[in-house]
């Protein structure tokens, strides 16, 4: 899989680039926004720094999504709700604050390539939208529709969902849920997760939507 790294300082550049290396991870590296928007042949995913040294990363991301759909994840010092926000309405598919952890980093990637990768052939749209059953999210819009019914819920609740339909079938344990929904690899604090599928259920009219399977974790379930 072949990443582009853009914007980040030298040092830093040489030190992920060669992490994320050491985790079979092909790695480019440009050093402005302008030099990522010059690119002709894009990579799997985007790694963008927003405090780029030349334009505002939010621009730049606007700027790629408008030509194409590659996954962008932002880096930034920057951590407070309204930059994660304003990230995810420029088009970026995650954030994740310095300084970068590399574990945490590689978790969000593989989430982001799970709710973007699709079969061969198919039409991209697919990759906008999980649909499993009577259950729509919209993952760009960040949306929830239950019968044509759209569901309010919180980021985290989003992302608990979106990561659970990812793989219909699949039992996520509480580490991998912890890891990739709220970016603790320490196993602890898993209870925030049973308050999370409460509140999921509640909203989504059935107990079935998340089903519990003892001593592992959660899996998607259905309106049965």
């Amino acid at each position: 899989m072949h990443l582009l790294l853009v914007g980040a300082a030298p040092v830093t550049a040489a030190d992920l680039s060669h992490e994320l290396r050491g985790h079979g991870f092909e790695v480019g590296v440009v050093d402005s926004g302008a030099a990522l928007l010059a690119t002709t042949g894009l990579p799997d995913l985007v790694l963008l720094t927003l405090d780029l040294p030349d334009l505002d990363g939010l621009e730049v991301c606007r700027r790629l999504r408008a030509r194409s759909q590659v996954p962008i994840i932002g880096l930034s010092g920057r951590d407070s709700e309204l930059d994660r926000v304003l990230g995810l309405q420029a088009g970026l598919d995650d954030y994740v604050t310095g300084p970068v952890r590399v574990r945490e980093l590689v978790a969000v990637i593989g989430a982001v390539m799970r709710r973007v990768r699709r079969p061969a052939g198919e039409p991209a749209v697919a990759a906008e939208t999980i649909v499993h059953g009577s259950l729509h999210i919209g993952l760009r819009a960040r949306e929830v529709r239950v019968g044509g019914r759209r569901v309010a819920v919180t980021p985290k609740e989003f992302d608990l969902l979106a990561l659970l339909a990812s793989e219909p079938g699949t039992v996520f344990s509480r580490r991998r849920i912890m890891a990739e929904v709220w970016r603790d690899s320490s196993g602890r604090g898993t209870r925030t997760i049973d308050t999370h599928v409460r509140a999921l259920r509640g909203k989504l009219g059935a107990h079935s939507w998340v089903v519990n399977v003892p001593g592992i974790g959660f899996r998607l379930g259905s309106d049965r």
